[in-house]
Formats: C-alpha cells, sequence, structure tokens
C-alpha cells in the first residue's frame, strides 16, 4: 500500500485531530503513525501524521476535499507522497567531509533524495561528483562578480526542479534576496556549537579555551548570518589529551552526523519551523532503513 505524509500547522484549538483522523478514515486511510504538538507560547499546532491508502487511492483523490476540513481552523497543510524523492542540491568549497558523506548515504539509500547537481566555488571535487553520474557547476564567486554568480546559482535551482539547498561545507555566504526565495529550503551545517565560538576556525578557538564539548549545529539559512531556526544539534567529548587537530578531525565526524540526520528530517517532513525555532518530530519506524548495505 502506497504511504503518504499529511503535515498541518495552524492556530491551536480543539477539535483538529478529531477532524484530520476523522477525514482520513472516511477517505479509507489508515494512520501509522502521528506526532502533534500545542505550543502554548506561540499559541500553535503542528501534526504530521504518515498514513496509508487501504482502498489504494492517489494522493490526489484522498487530498480532493481537505480543504473543507481545513478552512474553519485555517490550516496551512500539505500532503506528500513518501516515495516521491525531493530534489536536493548540494554546495561544497573545499572540506569534503560532509559531501562525501552525503553521497555515501545517499548511494546505499540511507537518504533517499535525487541530488540534481552540486555546485562548487572551487573544482577540488569535481571528479568525486562526476564519477558518481551527477551534475557539477563550478561558479566562481568574487566580490566583484557575486550578483551574476548568486544569479547562476538560481538558474540552476530553477533548471533542476531543486527543493532544498544543502551548504555542504560551502564557504560563501548568499545573499538576502537568495535567503528570501529559499527561506525554509535551505539548510546549512555550522562548524561550532552555536552560538559559541563563531567566526573563523572555531575549532582552534575552542582548543584554545580548554573546552570539553565541541560540536555542530545543522540550521535553516536566514539573513542573519548562522542565526535560522536550528533543526539538529550535537556535541562529542573532549580531554585536555586532544591536540588542536583531534579537534578538528573529532569535530569534522560530527558536522557530517548532524547535517545528515538534520536533511533526514526534512525530506520526511518532520520540521517545522516556529518563529525563530523549530518542531521537529520523531522519525517514523523504517524511515533509516537502507536499501542496501555495504
Amino acid at each position: 500500500m502506497k504511504n503518504y505524509v499529511l503535515t498541518v500547522a495552524c492556530k491551536a484549538t480543539r477539535g483538529i485531530v478529531a477532524a484530520i483522523s476523522g477525514y482520513l478514515a472516511a477517505k479509507g486511510c489508515n494512520i501509522n503513525d502521528s506526532s502533534q504538538f500545542d505550543d502554548m507560547e506561540s499559541g500553535k499546532f503542528f501534526m504530521r501524521v504518515s498514513f496509508v491508502s487501504e482502498e489504494q487511492r492517489t494522493m490526489e483523490e484522498i487530498a480532493e476535499g481537505f480543504s473543507e476540513i481545513a478552512k474553519p481552523f485555517g490550516m496551512s497543510y500539505r500532503f506528500n507522497d513518501s516515495d516521491e524523492r525531493m530534489k536536493v542540491l548540494l554546495m561544497v568549497s573545499r572540506f569534503g567531509h560532509c559531501i562525501n558523506d552525503l553521497l555515501y548515504r545517499w548511494k546505499i539509500g540511507a537518504l533517499p533524495i535525487e541530488i540534481v547537481g552540486v555546485v562548487s566555488n572551487h573544482f577540488d571535487y569535481q571528479k568525486v561528483i562526476v564519477n558518481h553520474d551527477i551534475p557539477f557547476y563550478h561558479i566562481k564567486v568574487t566580490k566583484e562578480n557575486k550578483p551574476q554568480a548568486e544569479a547562476r546559482l538560481m538558474e540552476v535551482v530553477e533548471q533542476s526542479g531543486t527543493e532544498l539547498i544543502v551548504l555542504a561545507r560551502y564557504m560563501q555566504v548568499l545573499s538576502d534576496a537568495v535567503c528570501k526565495k529559499m527561506s525554509g529550503r535551505i539548510i546549512n551545517i555550522h562548524h561550532s556549537f552555536l552560538p559559541s565560538f563563531k567566526g573563523a576556525n572555531p575549532y582552534k578557538q575552542a582548543f584554545e579555551r580548554g573546552v570539553k564539548l565541541i560540536g555542530a549545529t545543522a540550521h535553516y539559512v536566514t539573513e542573519d548570518l548562522d542565526e535560522g531556526p536550528i533543526i539538529e544539534q550535537d556535541v562529542a567529548r573532549i580531554t585536555h589529551a586532544q591536540s588542536g587537530d583531534d579537534y578538528v578531525s573529532i569535530g569534522r565526524d560530527v558536522e557530517s552526523q548532524v547535517l545528515a540526520r538534520a536533511i533526514h528530517a526534512h525530506i520526511h517532513h518532520r520540521t517545522f519551523i516556529n518563529g525563530n525555532r523549530t518542531v521537529i518530530f520523531p522519525p517514523s519506524p523504517g524511515s533509516y532503513a537502507s536499501e542496501r548495505m555495504g
């Protein structure tokens, strides 16, 4: 049976869950996973429902008529086909740990996405990308050509049908215009446990301060540099015996894992932007299973 996901956001009030579950039951659907959150501070309600059609109906047939349910509650909603892979554009500069990790997860099916291309301002990973039969776009960025470079980037986005941009250690700042146009559809990995140690070489800063925890933060990109809604974070414990180079190596492992988990949450429609924060629902059973191992 086909599996679908319905995501809903609206003002919190009574009767929402009953209305949604009743509608799906009337359409011959069976709910196999459901998560909801009522934010007492913002007064917003968020819900993610994973379900199957026991009557083999298409997503369009199931969605037809839902607007009548959504209207009284002022719902923002979307039906998603779990078999459809999100079109993702990766961007990288000269650090390859995240891009290589993502390519491996994609290759074995642990990250079910359609990589429509890789954009880089350098040629370091051109051969790696081309060997994976993925389009490679070199877009050089300088102070003088930045508007033209971003125009070319948006051409790639439009032509490829990109639904999500992932900055896999892409070391160029995107303009406010691009951030606004792709709002909620750009994920960045920040190589420190925000908000500490911003700027250049955060691992060196951490080493010099003798910190005992280093980490990484994946967040949505906004006009405020490295201050977008946080999706995923993790840390690794450090002792006095580690060198500065150890910090970098350990940190890169954390970055790769955090970025992959953030992408996994987004492509499975588990993320909701709630002002400056996010609501991240847990994964459905089986969503981490790989198509093949090795």
